[in-house]
């Protein structure tokens, strides 16, 4: 998810919403830190991997042995990695994954570049015949950038699909919330509803970002019709600055990830928390936050020690 100019989605409902999870006016912040970290060694469905260590960025290749080390450090704490490109190394993501024993959301990066495209696509059906693919993503927030249009993007999708029948692999597209709602066809034309919440892009203030984030939810519930739904991003930065209502900061963070956690665990919905481990080159197109949405710190250290 990158910062845009415009609102994320205008959303006006925070003073109705009561559902506030954990109150931490009444913890101190080395309670919280406790409970943060007894939230993390309980372990959690899924998270999107960072790729990228300090002084790098996309479009360097990465290297199998990196993308192992970090696999490794997050596989005491989820069931599931998520990736977002099957090139420059991305594609050692899954493959170390299921090394490792754990289950895998892959995606193929789509922009306006058809040439890229090609590579991508062609990479995801090459990790999915090879048995590295739990769920294929075609494309994330194509819309949302607008890089395609609705028909190409649906192209794409249905190739996958017609390259990977007979596999059991089911195939979906990762968007904003309200992108399934504006665009039905997005539902009809794939097995799962890939949906990114973000209470924080939103300006949402952290005391009423988890019934905002449920409300997001309830938005996808009612375009998915009936499909099922997986929640391929949400997460809240630990420092770099405020967004409207939202500020990212440490308790703030803290707070945001234990009450979804809790409550996607309560309802046995899957999840893919945004993101594993703070990268500097996303400064660029989010500002300061970008780099600051890690569970653990750039230094792959875990995060509120």
């Amino acid at each position: 998810m990158s910062y845009r100019e415009e609102s994320y989605y205008n959303y006006k409902g925070y003073s109705q919403i009561t559902t506030q999870g954990i109150d931490v006016s009444k913890l101190s912040l080395e309670e919280l830190k406790n409970l943060w970290h007894k939230t993390m060694e309980d372990g959690f469905h899924g998270v999107c991997f960072s790729m990228y260590e300090d002084g790098q960025n996309p479009g360097d290749d990465i290297s199998f042995e990196q993308v192992e080390r970090r696999v490794k450090i997050l596989k005491p704490h989820v069931e599931a990695i998520r990736s977002f490109s099957c090139v420059e190394g991305n594609e050692h993501v899954p493959v170390a994954a299921k090394k490792h024993g754990l289950k895998t959301l892959v995606g193929a990066w789509l922009s306006d570049d058809k040439e890229d495209n090609e590579k991508e696509i062609e990479g995801l059906i090459a990790l999915a015949k090879a048995g590295h693919v739990d769920v294929a993503a075609v494309g994330n927030e194509v819309l949302y950038r607008n890089d395609l249009s609705l028909k190409e993007l649906l192209d794409y999708i249905k190739r996958v699909k017609k390259a990977l029948s007979g596999l059991d692999i089911p195939v979906g597209y990762v968007d904003a919330y309200y992108e399934f709602s504006r665009h039905p066809e997005l539902v009809e034309h794939t097995d799962v509803v890939l949906a990114n919440l973000y209470p924080f892009w939103e300006g949402c203030p952290i005391e009423y970002a988890l019934g905002h984030m449920q409300a997001m939810y309830g938005q996808v519930v009612d375009a998915a019709q009936g499909k099922p739904i997986i929640i391929t991003e949400t997460g809240w930065p630990s420092e770099g600055g405020s967004f409207k209502g939202s500020v990212a900061s440490d308790a703030a963070a803290m707070k945001y990830f234990i009450d979804t956690i809790n409550w996607t665990k309560e309802n046995d919905i899957p999840i893919f928390y945004f993101s594993s481990f703070d990268e500097s080159w996303k400064t660029g197109d989010e500002g300061d936050v970008g780099a600051f949405w890690g569970l653990w710190d750039k230094n792959e250290n875990l995060k509120y020690h």
